[in-house]
């Protein structure tokens, strides 16, 4: 998978993810993944400790995992806290600190049955409370944790959880070692979610006595994976330590894990060819063209699409002509292919490559294209400029007359300061003014979350492989519904989908709302992902998964 452009095979992206909240149970999903849970692999040779050095991304926005959205705030959670479950490197479902769990007949009660003595890092007993603490926090609205509809609404009692009594949630601990998780319907890919790095559970006391703040000191960070965090310096360096009482802490290699928290591509690149660094993900996109071919550089496969969010909540983006306009305006074969060197293709659809369908090794892609065809023909660009001129004199701004001026939201990493550059002048093309806004990646993930923008550059990697995971985004309420995006028809598609018990149902029911989002320009796709980086040749048994997280707990170096 490496140094090569490729689509994504169904077959290499099968993540064990049947189908969807309410769609046919396959199996009993017992779980049968080993007794220990392990992901040592060939890392059973352990590598005698050590320091390793890596970039993945910039100061996080949070490192609490309930609130985190973001892939390599994700990446840092991951390696300090374990949920119930774990996906190891084959994208299998493994246990995590359940050893063992099953789920009823009719697919509503999921037990979880966790590892005896389990201890949270500061040595005290972590038991099944715990997760029932932390997955009624998840669903409480004082929070607004992003995630918390998107996982939960399946649990039986989440809507009144949502609107404030959290205790109705219906997760319950009938001893230490047992947790319960009663559904409103039947979810199959109920195991993926748990072990989804926002159900990790968090300490009460820790979490209670020191608010927010807990998240960003190593004295409060309490944790319940294998490492825990002994420095944090904003906009430097995360430290992390192994955790001597976690469950399979003989197995985990690395003695200490620096993250280095560089935003500058420049600078990342220049620290891993001084030696600084072990793995660097943000890389100056100048450098892409005479990396091709290096054994250093490393182009992975990833679900996901990198997208443009409108506001709709404000004028003059709350007009769907002059969302057509600025989708149509952009040429998607030029970003991907020139801008983006190759390195990611151009968007037809919304979902893209490696997402399944119904049938056994389908493709939701595939089927789209053969149920509706692609809905932007990237091979009429001077066509859809056209009539993108057309929708905006329809809208009232013939030539751009009368347009306000807006902003481009975006962050200063990869290609998205050639591509702010790229659509300043496209849209000019039209005759608008637009202005480009970089600010911090942190800032940006929170002001986009906020609606504090007008446009925004944007993206989602899938957390499983249902296409519900990137569709279900622009529900009404979602809390990862960065554009506000509210269509009565579209929602209740969405909840057809996750209600039916019929997999084919709920995949045409998916089809139907994707086309509804697009026939709507609910947001405008631009291309589909791959994940780039450079490895030192001596790291090894780490791994990038397609969900777009590096894991370097089992991994060692020559």
């Amino acid at each position: 998978m490496r140094k090569a452009k490729y689509l994504l095979p169904i077959a290499a992206l099968s993540l064990a993810f049947l189908v969807s909240c309410g769609g046919a149970d396959k199996s009993k999903q017992e779980s049968a993944k080993g007794e220990s849970g392990s992901q040592v692999a060939e890392a059973s040779e352990a590598s005698e400790g050590g320091e390793l050095n890596v970039q993945v991304g910039s100061s996080p926005e949070t490192m609490d995992p309930a609130l985190n959205s973001a892939s390599d705030g994700a990446t840092y959670i991951l390696h300090a806290f374990t949920g119930l479950l774990s996906i190891d490197k084959n994208s299998d479902v493994v246990p995590g600190l359940a050893e063992k769990w099953e789920h009823s007949d009719d697919g509503l009660t999921w037990t979880f049955h966790l590892r005896p003595d389990l201890k949270w890092s500061d040595g005290t007993d972590l038991t099944a409370e715990d997760f029932v603490y932390s997955w009624k926090r998840l669903a409480d609205p004082a929070l607004a944790a992003p995630y918390g509809y998107d996982l939960l609404s399946v649990v039986a009692g989440y809507e009144e959880a949502s609107n404030g009594n959290r205790d109705a949630l219906q997760v319950s601990a009938p001893d230490k070692d047992t947790f319960v998780v009663k559904l409103s319907s039947p979810c199959t890919f109920f195991d993926q979610i748990a072990a989804f790095v926002s159900t990790a559970p968090v300490q009460k006391k820790t979490v209670e006595e020191n608010g927010d703040a807990w998240a960003t000191k190593p004295e409060t960070y309490v944790s319940s994976g294998p490492y825990r965090m002994t420095e944090y310096v904003d906009g430097d360096r995360i430290v992390y330590e192994k955790n001597p009482y976690y469950y399979d802490k003989d197995n985990i290699t690395f003695d200490k894990i620096v993250w280095h928290l560089i935003e500058d591509g420049n600078s990342v690149y220049t620290a891993y060819n001084q030696g600084e660094l072990d793995l660097a993900k943000t890389l100056p996109s100048e450098e892409i063209p005479s990396l091709k071919g290096n054994e250093e550089f490393h182009l992975d496969p990833m679900m996901g699409t990198y997208y443009i969010s409108f506001n709709t909540q404000k004028a003059p983006f709350n007009d769907p002509k002059v969302r057509e306009a600025l989708s149509l305006a952009v040429d998607r074969d030029y970003v991907a292919n020139t801008i983006m060197q190759g390195t990611y293709t151009p968007a037809n659809n919304l979902v893209g490559p490696g997402i399944s369908d119904a049938a056994e090794n389908s493709s939701f892609e595939e089927v789209t294209k053969e149920k509706y065809g692609n809905f932007f023909d990237n091979s009429k660009y001077e066509e859809n400029l056209a009539k993108a001129k057309e929708l905006l004199a329809e809208a009232g701004y013939p030539n751009g007359q009368g347009f306000p001026t807006f902003s481009y939201l975006t962050n200063d990493a990869s290609y998205h300061k050639p591509v702010a550059e790229y659509l300043q002048n496209a849209w000019g093309q039209l005759g608008l003014t637009m202005n480009i806004d970089i600010q911090e990646w942190k800032t940006v993930t929170a002001n986009r979350r906020s609606g504090n923008y007008d446009v925004a550059r944007n993206g989602w990697v899938m957390d499983y492989n249902d296409p519900s995971n990137m569709i279900n985004l622009f529900e009404t309420g979602n809390g990862n519904n960065d554009g506000k995006y509210s269509n009565p028809d579209f929602d209740a598609l969405v909840d057809k989908a996750r209600k039916t018990a019929n997999v084919e149902e709920h995949y045409d029911y998916l089809h139907q709302a994707e086309q509804v989002l697009l026939k709507d320009y609910g947001a405008c796709p631009v291309a589909y992902y791959t994940e780039f980086y450079l490895e030192k040749p001596n790291l090894s048994n780490v791994w990038h998964t397609p969900t777009g997280y590096f894991l370097f707990m089992y991994g060692k170096k020559a």
